[in-house]
């Protein structure tokens, strides 16, 4: 076969099937030709080049190689050789190659993002030889030292003052993992805020013992001290410890339900054959244009459930006044406001990733990566719908059945 050559590239040694393994050698020769360019600069000469006479910056010399060694890039993993020198007053430092780095910044940043995302750690040196090539250098122990580094950016991220943070709106929920000795799951108490700009960011993640009001308070009071003023409403499930916090710390805001929570609590309370049925109903109420008609779909619904299915009534009933709280903000904002999806659905990317791990030895350390998945997820959330209107709350500006209440002037107050 006739060689086709380009330059200094031997083009029939390459084909589809051996293009990686071309590319990253030519990748390896090219990082040990800068490392030899790097000793040259050092020594002032090139290699087999003799020193000048009277040249004091001329001094050492080249000294061979030192072992073969693997460096792992996103690229692969390369094999190359420092060269060494002797016979020099300074020691040589490559800013190419330091001492003990085996892996470059942009790998060691994206080993933990790819734990976060799914991979169990015992299993990512088998995962990831394929994408890096034999011999990269992967193991438990450099996840973990990498693992402690957002536990750093943790305990930093809760000493944040929080006083230049205009929040409108908060979601409240709690998750439960597997940690510690306990036979109980513990529970991450996490705050969403909804910002003027239209932002969401995450406010709070800690451990807590269950969802209790202590807790809850806890969590509260430490964004307090960091200068948080709280939002106008705070929506969350029906756990009554967040409520029973609430109310001692910010009585003045108000409070909204998970309408998704509260209907998975009602169909319990009925039999399989209704739930199609019933859930017909409540959602009609979930979605009603006025508090008046969501107080019509409940009549209805209590009306035909009341006599055979009374826990079902009750449920429904329990904590009204917090199920339409949303009434009295805009409209373009009930979406948001309905449930508390928007600190769910990180939530279920969390659970995969609690689940591979099925239990931690510490709490904190589930604490710390859960935040890390958050802050990670936080980067891609949506902004809030209508951001004039979420300044407008913030102001203060009542709204009734979703639309804003047309306030009397001074004039035509005294007018009238």
């Amino acid at each position: 076969m006739k060689k086709e050559t380009t330059g200094k590239h031997d083009l029939s040694i390459v084909s589809y099937e051996s293009l990686e393994a071309w590319a990253r050698s030519k990748v390896q020769e090219f990082l040990q030709d800068i490392l030899e360019e790097e000793v040259s600069a050092f020594l002032g000469r090139g290699k087999s080049e003799r020193r000048e006479e009277g040249n004091e910056e001329q001094q050492g010399y080249r000294n061979g190689h030192g072992k073969p060694r693997k460096v792992a890039m996103l690229s692969g993993t390369l094999l190359v050789q420092r060269p060494r020198v002797r016979d020099t007053e300074a020691r040589m430092e490559s800013r190419i190659l330091p001492l003990f780095k085996r892996r470059t910044r942009e790998l060691g940043e994206l080993l933990p993002e790819l734990y976060l995302h799914g991979l169990a750690q015992g299993d990512f040196e088998l995962a990831l030889r394929g994408l890096l090539g034999e011999g990269a250098p992967l193991s438990a122990s450099s996840i973990a030292r990498l693992k402690a580094k957002w536990q750093l950016e943790y305990d930093a991220w809760k000493k944040q003052d929080l006083s230049g943070l205009e929040v409108v709106y908060m979601w409240a929920d709690g998750l439960y993992v597997k940690a510690g000795l306990e036979a109980e799951k513990a529970a991450l108490l996490v705050i969403v805020a909804g910002l003027t700009s239209g932002e969401k960011v995450v406010l709070a993640c800690e451990s807590g013992q269950r969802e209790s009001k202590e807790s809850w308070l806890t969590v509260l009071r430490d964004l307090k001290e960091r200068g948080l003023k709280p939002g106008k409403m705070t929506v969350a499930d029906g756990h009554l410890g967040i409520w029973s916090a609430l109310g001692e710390l910010h009585a003045e805001g108000k409070e909204q339900r998970c309408w998704n929570h509260k209907i998975t609590n009602v169909l319990d309370k009925l039999p399989q054959t209704k739930q199609a049925e019933a859930k017909e109903l409540l959602r009609a109420m979930m979605y009603a244009e006025t508090r008046a008609d969501c107080e019509k779909e409940r009549d209805t619904f209590v009306t035909r459930y009341e006599k055979n299915y009374p826990k079902a009534t009750e449920t429904l009933l329990r904590d009204w006044d917090r199920m339409v709280t949303l009434y009295e903000f805009p409209k373009e904002h009930w979406i948001h406001l309905r449930t508390t999806n928007i600190v769910e659905s990180p939530f279920a990317a969390v659970r995969l990733r609690t689940d591979a791990a099925k239990r931690y030895k510490k709490v904190e350390n589930a604490t710390a990566m859960i935040w890390k998945l958050l802050m990670i997820a936080e980067k891609t959330w949506r902004k809030l719908n209508s951001p004039p209107l979420l300044k407008e709350v913030y102001a203060g500006k009542s709204f009734v059945n979703g639309v804003a209440k047309e306030e009397k002037s001074v004039e035509k107050k005294e007018a009238a």
